[in-house]
């Protein structure tokens, strides 16, 4: 009820934007592989790629990033806070894509592209705002480690190229449609039964919840729990109002689910 009220007084305030391009960057090239390459499934809930078809298309996505690495530290400071988080997000899952191009189609999984000594996101492959990165600086360093940006919705916007990620979306992100992008990913996610329950006595979840804990506590809409964090969209997980009364005293136990780390690809 609380989530309910606090967006229709947003939306009072706040006139809908058209879905336009960012003036921060132009990220139609890579709109328009995610258009023609992304497989939308259960109403947004899930996605698989069609990782064959973006292989054909392969320098057309090598142009966008070569632009993206073109973009300094100053100009990418410049511009306004959900531009620079729209413009990490789709660099984070544009490369991952890129990187799942590099051995396709000899992986079953993005973890086939590490080793006993790396993992894949640990290598350092990505020319970006003047340094040479790794995945994990994007998502731990540049989005989680910057004190900019402080929105746990993140996760359910990168995508690691793997099943039980959230859904790669056939969009990119925008500037000036990055809330409404953030929530609708998050909704979404939360939505799919497959990764996010109620199981008798236990709210069984995604691991992403185990994993990243500390960001659901990082004050959020006032959310200093994963607790408050379920309550706020109970709606989404059709939690009634006992259920988060019981959730909230602790009497609903929190589970986290096994990830499946298998490719997103289209079968």
């Amino acid at each position: 009820m609380y989530r309910i009220i606090l967006l229709f007084c947003t939306l009072l305030f706040v006139q809908p934007a058209p879905l336009v391009q960012a003036a921060g960057f132009d990220h139609s090239v890579w709109g328009a592989l995610l258009k023609e390459h992304v497989r939308v499934l259960e109403d947004g809930k899930a996605s698989q790629v069609d990782y064959a078809g973006l292989a054909e298309k392969r320098e057309v996505l090598s142009g966008y990033l070569k632009k993206m690495s073109a973009v300094s530290r100053d100009e990418f400071d410049s511009w306004a806070t959900d531009e620079q988080l729209a413009f990490l997000l789709n660099a984070y899952n544009s490369w991952t894509v890129e990187l799942i191009l590099t051995k396709y189609p000899d992986l079953d999984s993005i973890k086939d592209l590490g080793s006993l000594f790396q993992s894949p996101w640990k290598k350092s492959f990505i020319p970006l705002l003047g340094e040479k990165r790794s995945l994990d600086d994007i998502e731990h360093g540049l989005i989680r480690g910057s004190e900019r940006y402080n929105d746990p919705r993140i996760h359910f916007a990168a995508n690691c190229a793997s099943i039980g990620c959230p859904a790669l979306r056939a969009e990119p992100y925008l500037g000036n449609e990055l809330q409404r992008q953030l929530e609708d990913a998050t909704s979404l996610f939360l939505k799919d039964r497959s990764r996010n329950r109620l199981d008798g006595r236990a709210l069984k979840v995604s691991s992403i919840f185990k994993w990243y804990r500390e960001d659901f506590k990082k004050g959020w809409k006032a959310i200093e729990s994963l607790e408050q964090f379920f309550a706020y969209y109970a709606e989404d997980l059709e939690l009634t109002e006992e259920q988060m009364k019981q959730l909230a005293k602790g009497k609903i136990k929190i589970e986290f689910l096994d990830y499946d780390w298998k490719l997103n690809s289209i079968q």
